[in-house]
């Protein structure tokens, strides 16, 4: 590595550096669980920024918010603006849980239990 590019890597710096500046998208609300997967594939994203081209490689399958920022070693903030950026792009497709409408019947819940203490 040059040494004009060391700056980029210091741990205070980078992510602000990766994000321009920004802490939030203005436009997505993605949460932990939300799912996310590339389109193009791994060997078409060799011409996008750094942290863009490895997001894409890790989402040639469906994982969720968390587990890319996990894999990718950044702050969760981090990844959600860069994710985001992706998704407006039409590079990467998410899909959100479906809120609860109701809670699980007592009857359910007393079941998997039930089946939990018989492993």
């Amino acid at each position: 590595m040059n040494e004009p590019d060391a700056w980029f890597d210091d741990p205070l710096v980078r992510p602000y550096a990766v994000t321009g500046g920004r802490t939030r998208s203005e436009t997505l609300k993605l949460d932990l669980i939300t799912l996310v997967v590339a389109v193009p594939s791994a060997a078409e994203a060799a011409g996008m920024d750094r942290e863009y081209a490895r997001i894409v490689r890790l989402c040639q399958r469906p994982m969720s918010v968390a587990e890319v920022a996990a894999r990718i070693d950044l702050p969760l903030p981090v990844v959600k603006v860069l994710l985001s950026d992706l998704i407006e792009q039409n590079v990467v497709l998410f899909r959100t849980a479906a809120p609860m409408t109701e809670a699980p019947s007592q009857h359910v819940l007393q079941a998997v239990l039930d089946g939990i203490r018989k492993l």
